[in-house]
């Protein structure tokens, strides 16, 4: 058989190595699963980011970390000593067998399915902080990547020391490397709360807690936890900006009051991390009840993907759930059972009940969101950026004005959503291609949910109506030195090219049509060599 050479047919791929499970994740969840498929006598490979480097932390990557790191965070053998002794099971697991990569990122998992079946398996991308990327082998995979915070926009969030509580409290509690000691709070969730507890131990001083709604969002058992910590909850309040110097955050200016703080931190709500497995093609949907966009998932933690299933903060969040995380830990031992039974092999006779937890009673996460978004919408000036890497404003996203460095005011009539998008709802990747917001270092991280809740309240949506941008591989920024494998398939390498729809090296100018199209690049033509 003839294959096109510029196929992927024929080609091959450089697999490190195999695994029958691949776990993403080393918290509760990701860890119980891992424990869970090693005695059921699967190989297993547990990966997790963290300690995650501090260049990759500056990019408020994989959480809003906002600069609050401190200084330690650099000395990577000590973080990793601090992760060790925070989560002593993974000694346990290494004990046991269990292939541990701390320090790697996941940036993308590849199965085999209808518009994609040429790969010899199921396989993983991972990348050290060494700057080495490989490919991994798998059978199945479990997905425990956890949660991050919604950003929120206002005068001098782009500032060192604004940050989510969530990268906050893992600062503070996993790596003791937080910089800020005297933190203003945004957001009233249940996750929000608990992290404010955890934070307060560590010895941080929480000067104020900031609700726009009139009552805080999260239960009163934990409302009363907060009180009897001496922590003022300021409900009717909104954010207008922060206080800052050259040395960083000094303040917070609310609607009717300023608190002097050193750290601003948002807890709007917790977003599950999704990105690697809607990048993976994983069918996802909004769930008010799991905390916004989650996978599909079966009873065992299944995706829409046979081979890969989701358990802990990335499959669902809600309060008693991030109260207890036995409710983790027993989605992940479901996981790994089901992926055991998927290898044929047997799962014994203490095999976790193959039902799906029930969130508690439904809290409407969207309205709260899209109510924080038009607290401050209002008062976002033309110089605070929504999306700060692309410096893209709050009024460039909504009237869909090209980039500023196009100079393209003259020849670009203003035009609505609604004329430029056309019947139905607005879509976010549609504004990301047009205004670029989204398009940064930070993959999206701190304005992808801003940004669709600015689109749903234009359209006066609720937030679940308007989906958000779409991850694509790597979920995780890399350089091109990292992506580029260390042998390459010299029939790939002789083609590269025609990967990336150029032009081939050689053709003529001549040849070469004034407008370049799709049509144009499958017609084969003869091509000048050296």
């Amino acid at each position: 058989m003839t294959f096109d050479p510029r196929s992927v047919a024929g080609k091959t791929l450089d697999i490190a190595s195999r695994t029958e499970v691949l776990v993403v994740g080393a918290g509760p969840a990701g860890l119980a699963a891992a424990k869970q498929a090693i005695d059921g006598g699967a190989t297993v490979m547990l990966v997790d980011e963290n300690p995650v480097a501090f260049e990759t932390m500056g990019e408020s990557v994989p959480q809003l970390w906002g600069g609050l790191m401190g200084g330690q965070i650099r000395n990577r053998n000590a973080m990793t000593e601090r992760m060790l002794e925070a989560r002593p099971e993974l000694a346990d697991l290494f004990e046991t067998g269990v292939d541990i990569r701390l320090g790697t990122a996941c940036w993308g998992l590849f199965v085999n399915h209808a518009n994609l079946n040429w790969m010899p398996g199921s396989i993983a991308g991972l990348a050290d902080a060494d700057g080495g990327s490989q490919l991994i082998g798998f059978d199945q995979a479990i997905v425990a990547t956890g949660r991050r915070d919604m950003g929120l926009a206002f005068h001098g969030w782009d500032q060192p020391g604004v940050g989510g509580i969530s990268a906050a409290a893992t600062l503070a509690t996993l790596y003791a490397a937080l910089e800020g000691k005297a933190a203003v709070v945004l957001g009233t969730t249940p996750e929000t709360l608990l992290s404010v507890i955890d934070l307060v131990k560590a010895g941080v001083t929480i000067k104020a807690i900031v609700e726009q709604g009139d009552h805080p969002f999260a239960d009163a058992t934990l409302v009363a936890r907060i009180e009897a910590l001496g922590i003022p909850i300021l409900t009717g309040e909104t954010v207008r900006g922060a206080g800052f110097d050259t040395n960083g955050i000094h303040g917070i200016r609310l609607r009717d009051t300023e608190i002097a703080c050193d750290s601003i931190l948002l807890g709007l709500g917790a977003v599950p991390v999704i990105d690697l497995l809607q990048a993976a093609g994983v069918r996802t949907i909004f769930d008010g009840s799991r905390g916004g966009f989650v996978p599909v998932l079966g009873d065992s933690g299944s995706t829409t993907l046979a081979n890969v299933r989701a358990a802990g903060d990335c499959a669902g969040i809600w309060g008693t759930k991030s109260a207890d995380e036995r409710v983790s830990r027993r989605e992940g031992r479901i996981a790994a059972d089901a992926a055991l039974g998927a290898l044929g092999k047997d799962v014994g006779s203490d095999q976790e009940p193959t039902m799906a937890t029930i969130p508690d009673a439904a809290l409407d996460i969207g309205y709260y969101r899209k109510q924080w978004v038009r607290t401050v919408l209002e008062t976002l000036r033309d110089d605070v950026p929504v999306c700060q890497c692309e410096d893209v404003w709050a009024r460039e996203i909504l009237e869909v004005h090209p980039p500023r460095y196009l100079n393209a005011a003259a020849w670009v009539e203003p035009k609505s959503l609604t004329q430029l998008l056309g019947e139905g709802p607005p879509n976010p990747d549609q504004v990301k291609r047009l205004t670029r917001a989204g398009m940064g270092h930070c993959q999206g991280r701190r304005c992808r949910e801003q940004v669709q809740a600015m689109l749903a309240l234009q359209e006066n949506l609720e937030l679940g109506a308007v989906s958000l941008a779409v991850y694509r591989s790597p979920v995780r920024p890399l350089s091109l030195q990292d992506l580029s494998p260390a042998h390459e398939d010299p029939a790939m390498a002789e083609q590269w090219d025609s990967w990336f729809g150029m032009p081939r090296q050689w053709t003529p100018y001549w040849e070469i049509e004034k407008r370049y199209t799709v049509a144009s690049l499958a017609r084969e033509t003869d091509h000048v060599t050296e």
